[in-house]
């Protein structure tokens, strides 16, 4: 049996899978193998036969802060979006959610439970966002966070949030790419459900009128530096607006770059290396990228 036919015993595999097509940036090249593994077995089998096979893997989730290389890619990429998706709600506010759910307020606010408001509106995966401690409104994941699931070393086990290091948009996951998040526990607040949904709506809003949701994109582009937001510091270069192939600094919010129609990983690239050449040039500040772009050799 050839490998792509063990694959499938695990889980829901396609082969030469474009990325645009699971990517909120709508660019990417192909992936050789696209894994949807169906259980957490699965998933450790999977990683098993492609490491026997010296292929390299990423795990995915909803593709809302990452921008995919261009080209063909030899490797597997693993989803864990439409299986791993499944939360949890405990009458004293505990909530366990899976890897793949997108983030849970919605499902909080049904249960009068407040502490995630602030990423209603946040397109992300749970496990992406723990990744990168996804934050808005002067509150992150980390801020309600327990402990997290990780497969690691081929050993499934709860971390603490205390030994994960988190802070602003940074965790100890980062300095890990072979750990995977399969899940978390968070400590929610019982509290008023309509005062909850009214709170979401008003920042939903905030969203739709700041942030340019009208053009695939991957969220904010840049991590604010300590002085000056990077809006901020990217008008001052008189950058708003400029535009390298498909890829376009938003005229709606300067942090945001845009696939204005058929950007490639490039164009976007090009264009994040001129503001971080200029950030450095005129204001001696090291623009440090929000959007994750996984490690993919053609």
């Amino acid at each position: 049996m050839n490998l792509t036919d063990l694959l499938k015993l695990y889980g829901n595999v396609q082969e030469h899978e474009p990325m645009s097509a699971h990517t909120t940036y709508k660019i990417g090249g192909t992936a050789r193998w696209f894994i949807q593994p169906r259980s957490v077995t699965a998933l450790m089998r999977i990683m098993q036969l492609l490491d026997a096979e010296n292929i390299p893997w990423i795990v995915l989730g909803r593709g809302s802060n990452l921008l995919v290389p261009d080209g063909a890619w030899p490797g597997a990429v693993i989803n864990l979006d439409y299986t791993f998706n499944d939360c949890y709600f405990e009458p004293d506010g505990i909530l366990y959610a899976q890897a793949g759910c997108a983030l849970p307020a919605v499902e909080a606010m049904k249960h009068s439970m407040s502490g995630l408001e602030f990423a209603s509106g946040i397109p992300g995966s749970l496990g992406g966002g723990l990744y990168m401690n996804a934050g808005a409104y002067r509150s992150d994941l980390s801020s309600i966070l327990l402990e997290v699931l990780i497969l690691r070393d081929r050993k499934v086990e709860w971390v603490s949030r205390e030994d994960l290091d988190y802070s602003y948009r940074h965790s100890a996951l980062q300095e890990h790419r072979d750990w995977t998040i399969l899940a978390a526990k968070f400590q929610l607040e019982k509290s008023d459900q309509n005062r909850i949904r009214q709170l979401m709506a008003s920042r939903q809003q905030r969203r739709l009128d700041a942030q340019p949701l009208d053009k695939p994109c991957a969220g904010s582009t840049f991590r604010n530096p300590r002085d000056m937001p990077a809006w901020e510091i990217i008008d001052r270069l008189g950058l708003r607006g400029r535009q390298i192939g498909g890829a376009r600094i938003s005229d709606k919010h300067s942090n945001f770059i845009v696939n204005a129609g058929g950007a490639t990983c490039r164009d976007v690239m090009a264009l994040i290396d001129l503001v971080k050449t200029e950030a450095r040039r005129v204001f001696d500040v090291d623009m440090i990228p929000e959007v994750e772009i996984p490690e993919w050799t053609a």
